[in-house]
Parts: structure tokens; C-alpha cells; sequence
């Protein structure tokens, strides 16, 4: 039986996330986007902490969209992530999806924290 499509994603997670380890020098940069929000994270897993962090919850970051989950938004995501990861002195990340195809909203922040500076 396949299961929901939640039980699905979080199999295609945990398969990912045995190849996928962020380290002080290659942190991860992992994106989440739910049906209200979006969230992008860089997190260091050999110390297990968050370095830096980003979401469509932040006033300054939401003002002036229309909707805080579409593409525009995730834009505005990526480059902010790529603003904090670079004053942050990180200049290289894995990219981790948490099991959601690379396509619309995650392939957005991906290709604006690309042009904010981030190398993956």
C-alpha cells in the first residue's frame, strides 16, 4: 500500500536525508513550504543547529506580497536566505527539498539564494 501523500513525501525525505549532511563547512540548506507558509533553513548537523533562518512569517519578509506562499514570494525567500547565509560568512550549501519535487516554489528559492550568492 502506498500510503497518504504526506506518508509518501516523508519516505522520499528520509531517503534524501541518508545522502544529504550538512557539515560547518557545507551547511544544508533545507526549504519547506506548507499551505499557508514558506520556510528555508541553514543548518550545520554535525553541531545540530539552525546558523540561519528565513520565512514568509516575518513582517519585513511578507510585506507587500500578496499571497505568502506563491512564487513571488518564494523569490523573496531565496534572496533573503542568501542575504543571511552570506552575513553569516556561508558561501556554500546542500540543497535539501524534504522530499518535494524540484519544480515551481522550491526550485524559486533555490534559483533566487543562487543569485543572492549561494553556491549548490
Amino acid at each position: 500500500m502506498r500510503g497518504s501523500k504526506h506518508d509518501q513525501r516523508i519516505r522520499r525525505h528520509d531517503r534524501l536525508r541518508r545522502r544529504v549532511t550538512g557539515t560547518a563547512e557545507r551547511p544544508r540548506l533545507q526549504v519547506r513550504r506548507t499551505l499557508h507558509h514558506l520556510y528555508a533553513f541553514i543548518v550545520d548537523d554535525a553541531k545540530g543547529h539552525t546558523i540561519a533562518a528565513a520565512s514568509t512569517l516575518e513582517t519585513a519578509l511578507a510585506s507587500g506580497l500578496s499571497s505568502r506562499t506563491n512564487l513571488e514570494a518564494a523569490r523573496k525567500l531565496g534572496a533573503a536566505i542568501g542575504e543571511k547565509a552570506k552575513s553569516a560568512g556561508i558561501t556554500s550549501v546542500v540543497f535539501d527539498r524534504a522530499g518535494m519535487k524540484f519544480h515551481g516554489r522550491v526550485k524559486a528559492i533555490a534559483d533566487a539564494a543562487r543569485e543572492a550568492g549561494l553556491e549548490f
